[in-house]
C-alpha cells in the first residue's frame, strides 16, 4: 500500500499542474471509499487502508494551506482546513463505528474539491 506522500510523488513526475494533481489524487481517494460503500455487505478487507490513505491525503492539505507563505486568501485557506479537520474528525469516527452510509460525506467532499481544482462547475 503506498502512502498518500507516495502516491502524490508519484503523480507528479506525470503531470506538471499541481491542481490537476491534488484533484487526481482527491478522485483516487473517493473512488476507494465509493467501492468500499458499493461492496458494504460482501467486502470490507480495504476499510482500514482506504480511510488511512485518504487521511494522510489530508494531512498533508492541512499541512499545506496553514503554512503562512501559502498564496491562497485566508479566508480560502480556513475553509480548506475546515474541511480537513471534519475529515480528520470523521475518518476517526468511521474507524471506530464503521457504517456505509457514513463514507458518502467523505467521498462528497473529496469529488468537489476536485471538481474544483479541474474549474468543473
Amino acid at each position: 500500500m503506498h502512502s498518500a506522500a507516495q502516491a502524490y510523488g508519484m503523480v507528479a513526475q506525470q503531470i506538471a499542474n499541481p491542481r490537476e494533481l491534488e484533484a487526481r489524487l482527491l478522485l483516487k481517494a473517493a473512488a476507494r471509499l465509493q467501492r468500499l460503500k458499493d461492496g458494504w455487505d460482501t467486502d470490507r478487507a480495504d476499510l482500514t487502508d482506504a480511510l488511512l490513505y485518504n487521511r494522510k491525503l489530508w494531512t498533508i492539505f492541512l499541512t499545506s494551506v496553514t503554512s503562512p507563505d501559502h498564496q491562497l486568501p485566508a479566508a480560502i485557506r480556513q475553509n480548506v482546513a475546515n474541511l480537513g479537520l471534519f475529515v480528520m474528525n470523521h475518518t476517526l469516527e468511521m474507524s471506530r463505528e464503521p457504517r456505509a452510509e457514513a463514507l458518502t460525506s467523505l467521498i462528497n467532499i473529496n469529488r468537489e474539491i476536485a471538481a474544483g481544482l479541474l474549474g468543473q462547475p
